[in-house]
């Protein structure tokens, strides 16, 4: 019987030219699946455009996709060439509630002013570079709502997936005309101007989490088989900084698999990240949904060959059944050395993704909830 883990990998159309054409798409996959992964999360939605033709983004903006993939389907090309080798496709949501990078904005606000996001000082809310829509506007929900829709009610898909932009809002964000409004209504007063504010910063990540329950609900009813996978901020920073209440995404059952991306440029620094999240935020019922994601490249960073090894061995050994790469391009370098790496070692046996009984399922739990006890004894101790 063939061990069950979650061996993903995220596919970007930053940095890489997978999606360029269906027959880069075809090798991608022959080497993915060569490597022992199981599971691709390829880009469908970032810079304001769809890897596939959208009638809401049609219909809302008048683009149809990406102008580079203008009488293809690059996200159809995907799915048929993951399915000939065995693999699982979910498509990734990357740019989620973001509008657009260093662009003021881009299309979508130039076209819907209103969908704008905006900080105390009534500026449009920047972060890290991204410029953001509102993510309370239910105009804006709804619009996202769609995407998602219409992608799993067209296509052969296992799932979609969510990040750190999808839900989420920075929290500088909310003090649009229409979020202040709705909180005034219900508190009688205005927002206070401090946008960390214990209970400003709940309220409106409630909101979100809403959301995501809505999406969720309307994923399922159109299949109940369908995967609800979010690659989050890590909690509770991403609460924090992107109203991203991955904590009680868990308790509700609103995400049946979660990636917190724990990107560390060294092994003690993603040890400790591990450790933290799953002596404090998971439980033996919740556990088995965990996949961290792994940074193997980004920029001129390159993961060590070592590091990655030590990872995945390390997030067995706490029970963690599966890791998301970030990115694939990563595997490439060096004449495919990590791919080689994997294929040679952590995945040299294939593992079945698992199913989403196995999800809901407590994994190992006699095991994991001794090692748990050492875990907190130990901590206790020092």
């Amino acid at each position: 019987m063939k061990t069950k883990e979650i061996r993903g990998v995220w596919l970007t159309t930053t940095d890489s030219k997978v999606f360029r054409s269906k027959q880069r798409i075809a090798q991608a996959m022959d080497l993915l699946a060569e490597t022992g992964f199981n599971v691709v999360f390829p880009v469908v939605w970032n810079k304001a455009v769809t890897m596939y033709p959208s009638q809401t983004m049609q219909q809302t903006f008048g683009v149809e996709i990406d102008p580079m993939s203008v009488g293809r389907d690059p996200l159809a090309e995907v799915i048929a060439e993951a399915r000939r080798v065995g693999l699982k496709v979910i498509p990734w949501f990357e740019y989620g509630f973001a509008s657009s990078y260093n662009l003021n904005g881009g299309m979508l606000l130039q076209q819907k002013p209103e969908w704008a996001a905006r900080d105390n000082q009534g500026n449009l809310l920047q972060k890290n570079g991204f410029e953001w829509m509102n993510a309370f506007h239910p105009q804006v929900q709804d619009f996202m709502l769609n995407l998602v829709l219409e992608v799993v009610k067209n296509y052969d898909v296992d799932g979609i997936q969510g990040d750190d932009r999808f839900p989420a809002l920075p929290s500088t964000g909310g003090y649009d005309p229409l979020t202040i409004a709705r909180y005034q209504q219900q508190f009688g007063h205005s927002p206070p101007h401090n946008h960390q504010d214990k209970q400003w910063l709940q309220w409106r990540a409630d909101i979100l989490t809403d959301f995501l329950a809505r999406l969720y609900g309307e994923v399922k009813r159109v299949n109940p088989n369908l995967l609800v996978s979010m690659a989050p901020n890590i909690y509770d920073w991403g609460l924090r900084e992107y109203l991203q209440d991955s904590a009680t995404w868990l308790k509700l059952g609103i995400v049946d698999l979660i990636h917190p991306q724990i990107y560390r440029r060294d092994f003690h620094s993603y040890k400790a990240i591990a450790n933290q999240i799953t002596s404090c935020q998971f439980t033996d019922a919740t556990l088995p949904k965990l996949a961290p994601g792994i940074l193997i490249k980004l920029g001129s960073y390159s993961i060590s060959p070592e590091y990655l090894v030590q990872a995945i061995a390390y997030n067995r050994r706490l029970g963690i059944s599966g890791e998301v790469c970030f990115f694939y391009e990563g595997l490439r370098e060096n004449n495919n050395a990590l791919a080689q790496v994997l294929r040679n070692g952590a995945y040299s046996k294939p593992a079945a993704f698992p199913t989403l009984a196995d999800l809901q399922q407590p994994s190992n739990s006699r095991y994991l909830s001794f090692w748990q006890k050492i875990k907190r004894f130990w901590k206790n101790l020092f």
